[in-house]
């Protein structure tokens, strides 16, 4: 008798794992679907977006011009400086104006800040494709975001780095994310999702550091596979 019943708690234990696992593969294959599906978001190989960022007041050009998984170009105008930001070929380089403490020529970009720089080469994030990624996601439960239902799943990528991501339990489309930025804990709350051939895309992100405060970044365009000169992503030799 006491075999039996431990033969079935063997059993339970293992069914339970099973039916959770497959809930994570669940939640992540509708939320893929909810973005547009993964052959349509495979097919997507240059993005160009021109985007507002509102900070401390100030309405700041944005145009970012993405290379999928190889090169990515952040441009910003403050206050008539130009700011940059590019990775390439695993390597990063920037121009900072001097009010930020930059010289205005191009330099190098610190390892711990390219490092965080290289998840932007891939637009979709962690969730899609996250077994070929190398990543592991969990279920942590369902939870109540901003009173919405959404499923909190733990995200940790080969690297280590934890991210906490939120999916709307009735879009299957993510509502916010939590992980450390520049050494702190920040979020990023994704809304007003639009369709560009196919593909959804979070037209409004909300970006929040005890260090920065708060960022909005409105999305004003986005164009898909268009002509890229990768010369664009060089850095300049002074």
């Amino acid at each position: 008798m006491k075999t039996n019943k431990l033969f079935l708690a063997i059993a339970a234990t293992l069914i339970s794992a099973g039916s959770f696992a497959q809930t994570v593969d669940e939640i992540v294959d509708k939320h893929v679907a909810a973005l547009g599906g993964m052959d349509k978001i495979k097919a997507i190989n240059t993005l160009v977006t021109d985007r507002s960022l509102a900070v401390q007041g100030m309405e700041i050009p944005n145009k970012t011009t993405l290379v999928v998984g190889k090169a990515v170009r952040n441009e910003s105008t403050v206050m008539g400086n130009s700011m940059v930001q590019v990775v390439a070929d695993s390597k990063g380089w920037m121009i900072r104006p001097t009010m930020m403490g930059g010289t205005g020529e191009p330099e190098d970009m610190p390892a711990d800040q390219l490092k965080q720089q290289m998840s932007s080469l891939d637009p979709f994030g962690g969730l899609v494709g996250y077994k070929e990624k190398g990543n592991k996601v969990e279920l942590v439960g369902k939870e109540q975001v901003d009173k919405k239902d959404v499923f909190h799943l733990k995200l940790t990528t080969p690297e280590g780095q934890v991210v906490d991501e939120y999916v709307d339990a009735n879009t299957y489309l993510i509502t916010k994310v939590k992980a450390t930025m520049n050494g702190q804990e920040g979020e990023i709350d994704f809304s007003d999702y639009k369709e560009v051939q196919g593909v959804k895309f979070p037209n409004t992100m909300d970006i929040s550091n005890p260090q920065m405060g708060t960022m909005s970044f409105i999305t004003n365009k986005i164009a898909v596979n268009t002509p890229v000169d990768e010369a664009i992503f060089k850095k300049p030799v002074k």
